[in-house]
């Protein structure tokens, strides 16, 4: 076999992996969504901004006291920075972030006629919005195939063995690369409710993982025997 067959028919059998393993998690969590709460388009863009290095939870926690006083960016262009500040002061970084969330808004009114755009290059352009937080809006409120990677995709991925990649913009090119689009969105749900649910950062539940015989992270913590006994049972 050729050196380009061989790398064809490793990526086809890496192709065939990811999709039992979406598979599973799939099945494992059905109702996998968005959990940051969130109305318009708008409300999304801010939610997923503020949540940058928060949970959302937190998030949660905090948006409902500034979707109250704002239906769109000309509403905080007139509460002005230190009435958002005030309004996010429970989330971190809340300073840069009140700073970005009315630049934001300043660009949206000026530039889009006060609408999210659902066009990469112009999210990415917007203060405070990368790869990450475009992805989540575009998906989320557009359906438009992405799949953003943040802390639990990331930690997720390279642990399951579908990245190696040591950036999170190069490892969702690494998942993009191994599901069809129509699954992209879905799968970033689903691969954060197993990180928050199982696979923890520190305390990973791995006998309890649905995908721990597919998993070489999962292989080594439990060893061959536990992982084939999983895999007999799936």
């Amino acid at each position: 076999m050729s050196d380009v067959a061989r790398s064809r028919a490793a990526g086809r059998k890496e192709r065939v992996r990811a999709a039992e393993i979406l598979d599973r998690l799939e099945e494992t969590y059905p109702d996998a969504h968005c959990e940051l709460d969130f109305r318009t388009p708008f409300e999304l863009l801010v939610a997923t901004m503020l949540s940058a290095q928060t949970t959302d939870a937190r998030v949660n926690l905090v948006t409902p006291r500034l979707f109250s006083r704002i239906e769109g960016p000309q509403d905080v262009l007139d509460l002005g920075v230190e009435a958002v500040e005030d309004a996010i002061r429970d989330v971190g970084l809340f300073r840069t972030k009140a700073r970005n969330v009315v630049a934001t808004s300043e660009i949206l009114v000026g530039r889009h006629e006060g609408a999210v755009p659902c066009d990469r290059e112009a999210l990415e352009a917007l203060p405070g919005v990368g790869p990450k937080t475009a992805s989540v809006v575009l998906s989320n409120a557009f359906g438009v195939p992405a799949l953003a990677v943040d802390t639990h995709v990331f930690r997720v991925a390279h642990r399951l063995g579908l990245s190696h990649a040591k950036t999170p913009d190069a490892t969702s090119q690494d998942l993009m690369a191994l599901w069809a689009p129509e699954r992209w969105i879905r799968a970033h749900h689903t691969l954060i409710f197993h990180g928050r649910r199982i696979c923890d950062a520190r305390r990973p539940l791995c006998a309890s993982c649905p995908v721990a015989a597919l998993c070489p992270e999962g292989r080594r913590r439990l060893g061959s025997a536990s992982t084939s006994s999983l895999s007999a049972r799936a």
